[in-house]
C-alpha cells in the first residue's frame, strides 16, 4: 500500500523525472527556453577562456571584407629573405641577406637575420621580422636558464625542440622559418625548422623566398668534408644568388661561423655587393646651382637684433 501511494504521488507531480531544484539552480533554470517540440534547451555556452585565441584573425578578415578592395589593410614587415647553412669539417657556417620588406617597399636595408641563441648556437630567421626576432629571443632566454640550472653547454637538439614546440603550439600563426646551426658534444648540427613546427636535420639548408636560387648553388658545388674557407665561399655565393635573383632579398651578405670548439665568429656585412658609396662618390655635383631667372643671392650674412631676438 505504501509503494502504491508513493507511485501515485510521483504520477501526480509535474515533471517527475527531473531532480528537485534549489535556489542555486534558479538562475540557470530561468535561462531555459522551450523548443517548438516542447523540450527545454539550454543556452549556448560562453566562449572558452584560456589557451590561445585567434579571434582577431577573423575580425581582420571581416574588416577587410567590409572595407572593400580599394582599402589597404596594414601588413606586417616581412624579411623576404634568403637564408642558408652548411655543415663543414670543422663546424657550421650560416648565411643571410639583409633586406626587410613591407609589402613592395624596402623597409630596412641592413636587417640582422642571424640571431643569437647560445654561445655555440645561432639561428637564421625568415618570415615576419617581429616573429623571428621575438621567438629567438624567447628561446635564447630559456636556453640561458637551462644552462644556469644544469651547468652544462646548450645542446643543439634542445634548442631545436624548444623552437619546434613553440611554433607547433601556435599552428603556423607565428611566421618564423628558421635555419638553426650549432656545435655541441655530439659535433656540428644543422636543422631546418618550418613555421608549423616540423624539422629536418640536413647537411645543407636553404629557406626563404630566395631559397631556390641559393639551393641551385648548393646542389652544384656542395661536397662532404669542406674546409672552412670553401664553406664560407659556398654560403656567400648562395646568398648572392638569392640577392640577385629574388626581389625579396637584397643588400648585404652576413655570415656566422660556429667552430667545433664552441667559439663563434659573427661577420656582419661580410660582403656588400650593393654598396652605393662608390657610385655616390663618383658623381660630381656642382658646387652651386642657381635656377634660371632666380633671384640673385646678395648676401649670406645674417644679423639678428635684440628686437628680432625677442620676436623669435
Amino acid at each position: 500500500g505504501r509503494g502504491a501511494a508513493k507511485n501515485k504521488g510521483l504520477r501526480g507531480t509535474k515533471n517527475a523525472h527531473t531532480a528537485p531544484t534549489t535556489s542555486a539552480d534558479e538562475p540557470a533554470m530561468a535561462q531555459l527556453r522551450v523548443a517548438p517540440g516542447g523540450e527545454h534547451v539550454l543556452p549556448k555556452e560562453p566562449p572558452q577562456t584560456g589557451g590561445f585565441d585567434f579571434g582577431l584573425a577573423a575580425r581582420n578578415a571581416r574588416l577587410a571584407a567590409a572595407a572593400g578592395a580599394a582599402a589597404r589593410m596594414p601588413a606586417p614587415m616581412s624579411t623576404g629573405t634568403t637564408i642558408c647553412g652548411v655543415v663543414y669539417a670543422g663546424g657550421v657556417v650560416l648565411g643571410a641577406d639583409t633586406r626587410a620588406t613591407g609589402g613592395s617597399e624596402v623597409a630596412d636595408k641592413n636587417c640582422e637575420k642571424i640571431h643569437y641563441l647560445a654561445p655555440n648556437i645561432y639561428c637564421c630567421g625568415a618570415g615576419t621580422a617581429a616573429d623571428t626576432e621575438k621567438t629567438t629571443e624567447l628561446i635564447a632566454s630559456q636556453l640561458e636558464l637551462l644552462r644556469l640550472g644544469t651547468g652544462t653547454q646548450s645542446r643543439v637538439v634542445a634548442a631545436t625542440t624548444l623552437l619546434k614546440r613553440t611554433l607547433f603550439k601556435y599552428q603556423g600563426h607565428v611566421s618564423a622559418a628558421l635555419v638553426l646551426g650549432g656545435v655541441d658534444c655530439t659535433g656540428p648540427s644543422l636543422y631546418q625548422i618550418y613555421p608549423h613546427g616540423s624539422t629536418a636535420k640536413l647537411p645543407y639548408v636553404t629557406m626563404g623566398s630566395g631559397s631556390l636560387a641559393a639551393m641551385s648553388v648548393f646542389e652544384t658545388r656542395y661536397a662532404d668534408g669542406l674546409d672552412e674557407a670553401a664553406a664560407i665561399a659556398l654560403v656567400k655565393d648562395a646568398i648572392r644568388a638569392g640577392i640577385f635573383n629574388d626581389l625579396g632579398s637584397g643588400s648585404n651578405v652576413d655570415v656566422t661561423i660556429i667552430r667545433t670548439g664552441g667559439e663563434a665568429t659573427v661577420l656582419r656585412g661580410y660582403e656588400t655587393p650593393n654598396d652605393t658609396r662608390p657610385l655616390r662618390e663618383a658623381y660630381v655635383r656642382p658646387k652651386a646651382l642657381v635656377p634660371v631667372k632666380a633671384t640673385a643671392v646678395l648676401s649670406t650674412q645674417v644679423e639678428v637684433t635684440d628686437a628680432d631676438a625677442m620676436e623669435l
